[in-house]
């Protein structure tokens, strides 16, 4: 089974192209930055995840997503590969999104894009910290 389930903010905003042939299709491409759970002192707080969404919803993409907007991806993971001009292998691992969902309101997207300086430090995506000092399942509140 390949499946993946993200949600984080836009990078930047959605680059839509069209592919060649008889029949053009949208091909959205975009990045999410998603908080990592867990942090070591010296590592990124984020992992910046590229997905590539395909004709109508690629179309929606490019259209509605905006930079910084939460948004939620269900999809699968592909790993593309070329040889570049120095004949070495490379490999992209991608997010080829299934479904896309806002993860919050237009109307509080708008508002911390207006009031929210520039991301700097923990709270860069606006979550709250879970408390992870739970020691065994006994002590889990659900």
């Amino acid at each position: 089974m390949n499946k993946v389930i993200l949600m984080g903010r836009l990078t930047r905003d959605p680059e839509v192209r069209y592919s060649q042939g008889a029949n053009p299709v949208a091909i959205a491409r975009y990045s999410l930055a998603v908080n990592r759970t867990f942090k070591r002192e010296g590592e990124p707080d984020a992992d910046f995840i590229n997905i590539v969404s395909f004709g109508k919803p690629g179309e929606f993409a490019g259209k509605y997503f905006k930079k910084g907007q939460m948004v939620a991806i269900t999809g699968r993971i592909q790993i593309r590969t070329y040889d570049d001009q120095d004949g070495k292998r490379q490999y992209f691992t991608e997010v080829i999104a299934e479904e896309q969902h806002f993860a919050e309101s237009k109307a509080s997207f708008e508002n911390n894009r207006q009031t929210t300086p520039a991301p700097s430090g923990d709270s860069a995506e606006g979550f709250m910290p879970i408390d992870n000092s739970f020691d065994d399942e006994d002590d889990l509140p659900f």
